[in-house]
């Protein structure tokens, strides 16, 4: 899914509609701040604002998962790129405790680390795993080639890390 584009669309439809950012708020019940993040791209709004959102804007579920109104001939290919997107985007969310569980992991290993003197070279191969992990995920959401190019260099520096570390 692309946030830009759909924060694009949800700004130009509130604008064909004569609202605010502020009324729109209102009438979903958010706050201006929520609206603001999502017409600049920021983030996506919660799935459950999406029926309400498209009865106020005036447009289909799938045309604001788009990013663009959807033509009548495409809306049956279209329709199922966006659940398959959906999905994609709920995997993602569901990986992020994955994330955080690895990154308090990788606090532990440092503390003890530094207090057993222990090789950073083990360390440093988790912090690029971490790191591959985040940005390869950030590709998936955002379609960004410079975060899957970040996120594979990261994931090269865990092989070189790994093979370093298994030789010394």
């Amino acid at each position: 899914m692309n946030q830009e584009k759909i924060g694009k669309f949800i700004a130009s439809q509130r604008k064909v509609k004569e609202l605010t950012q502020e009324e729109l708020a209102e009438k979903l019940g958010i706050t201006k701040n929520a609206v603001s993040k999502w017409e600049r791209g920021l983030c996506l709004m919660d799935m459950s604002l999406l029926k309400p959102l498209s009865e106020i804007l005036e447009v289909n579920v799938n045309d604001i998962l788009a990013g663009e109104i959807i033509e009548v001939k495409d809306i049956e290919k279209r329709s199922e790129e966006n659940i398959i997107n959906l999905t994609e985007l709920m995997d993602l969310k569901s990986m992020k405790y994955g994330i955080i569980g690895m990154a308090l992991f990788f606090i532990i290993l440092v503390i003890i680390s530094v207090c057993k003197n222990i090789s950073s070279t083990a360390l440093v191969s988790l912090l690029s795993a971490y790191n591959s992990v985040t940005f390869i995920s950030r590709y998936k959401i955002k379609k960004d080639k410079t975060d899957l190019f970040v996120g594979v260099m990261f994931f090269i520096a865990v092989i070189c890390n790994t093979i370093a570390f298994i030789l010394s």
